[in-house]
């Protein structure tokens, strides 16, 4: 089991013009007999979860998905070879199995999180993100966003607003962003990654990545057994 997820504390990076994350002590165990802080932070602060509603005026809120949709059978997709802004081709895009659903893209870029450059991450081109929600499949990136952030190094032949969440969300699949440690899970593993209860566009989730695949069985046990290794 791993954690793929990033600490939420005071002055945490932030999508461009998202509200500032704070954490504030508001009693303590000296003066008040116990510990208790103030957290005051954006929905989608964090390694956290895009509903539909986030960029559909009439798409689903968390709170109309069941728990189970934050249970999800993931393949992964290694993109670490791509350099800053530069597109996730639709190429790139596996043909998943039917158990699968969905896609976890890994482009290492977690590395520079707290820092300019994470705002200059790869994206998933537009046809890229259409092959994603023809397939049916939630979206996972351990990016700021499945789309360019605007940063002052963008390139005007970027694609404008957001055609990645719009294809995603609008077919009524999830994105889960700001995810880190992928290096340390296989291409195929089960994301497990719960926000808080929130009638809402988003919320944080503390994600874990586990080794397992459906039936229960570890997927390098899977593996060692079909090549008798």
């Amino acid at each position: 089991m791993q954690d793929l997820t990033h600490p939420i504390e005071t002055g945490m990076q932030t999508y461009p013009g998202d509200p500032a994350v704070s954490v504030e002590v508001v009693a303590t165990h000296d003066s008040d007999e116990y510990r208790e802080s103030k957290l005051t932070c954006g929905s989608h602060t964090g390694t956290h979860v895009d509903a539909p509603a986030h960029t559909e005026p009439t798409g689903e809120t968390l709170e109309e998905f069941d728990v189970a949709a934050f249970e999800r059978t993931c393949r992964r997709v290694d993109c670490r070879d791509l350099d800053a802004r530069e597109p996730i081709s639709a190429d790139r895009v596996p043909t998943v199995e039917s158990h699968v659903d969905c896609l976890v893209f890994w482009t290492g870029w977690d590395v520079h999180w707290g820092t300019d450059q994470y705002l200059d991450h790869p994206y998933l081109s537009p046809a890229a993100a259409e092959r994603c929600a023809e397939q049916g499949v939630a979206v996972g990136v351990d990016t700021l966003n499945p789309d360019p952030t605007p940063s002052e190094r963008a390139d005007p032949a970027e694609p404008e607003g957001f055609p990645a969440h719009h294809a995603i969300l609008g077919a009524g699949l999830m994105i889960f962003e700001n995810l880190r440690n992928l290096g340390a899970v296989g291409d195929r593993f089960e994301l497990r990654a719960y926000p808080i209860r929130l009638d809402g566009d988003g919320a944080p989730v503390r994600a874990v990545g586990v080794d397992r695949w459906p039936g229960g069985l570890s997927y390098t046990a899977i593996v060692r057994d079909v090549s008798g290794e």
